[in-house]
């Protein structure tokens, strides 16, 4: 019984991690700072950040269904087959901060090409702010989208360690970290 808890209900347990990571950012967030932002990216709608969002969300929800199959118990290991995909999406997670870099450079371009002579610091402040949360989306989009990979390789090892999961000729457990390394070299190899 205490097996196929670990084994089945950790993995659940796991995929949530980085959900909450995500929410704890948003809590942690000074609440001036997260109205102003869910203002102007949401009910002003910018582009960017749409975009950045959009493409986080999505590459997001693709890695947690990949770290709850990652997670299952299969025979005398781990279902390895999604490992490789796993990997590769999160390299695409050092995509995000470019994104909201080139949003905040198009934001700096949009606030100067829109000046000339005088201006009033309300408009540079108008004018400047998709710049700030293009960063913002960017960075949000990066750590969340790097956290599933490691929830595997955590959630791997202490499943092996709390499961009593597959043994070898001398009756260690391999480590989730040689499992996932063997999986990856295989699908490359």
């Amino acid at each position: 019984m205490r097996r196929a808890l670990i084994q089945n209900v950790l993995p659940l347990v796991f995929c949530i991690v980085p959900v909450l990571a995500g929410a704890l950012v948003a809590v942690a967030t000074p609440p001036v700072a997260r109205d102003f932002y869910v203002q102007k990216v949401f009910l002003e709608k910018s582009p960017m950040d749409l975009l950045i969002l959009s493409l986080g969300l999505v590459l997001f929800l693709a890695q947690l269904l990949l770290t709850w199959k990652a997670l299952q118990w299969r025979g005398t290991g781990f279902d390895e087959r999604g490992d490789k995909w796993l990997s590769n999406l999160a390299q695409a997670a050092e995509w995000f901060p470019l994104l909201g870099l080139l949003g905040t450079v198009a934001g700096i371009l949009q606030t100067f090409s829109q000046m000339s002579g005088q201006v009033a610091p309300e408009l540079v402040i108008r004018l400047y702010t998709p710049a700030i949360t293009a960063t913002g989306s960017g960075l949000l989009m990066a750590l969340l989208n790097i956290l599933p990979t490691w929830i595997v390789v955590v959630g791997r090892e202490l499943i092996l360690t709390l499961g009593g999961g597959a043994r070898d000729e001398a009756g260690e457990a391999p480590s989730a970290t040689a499992l996932y390394s063997r999986s990856s070299s295989a699908d490359r190899g």
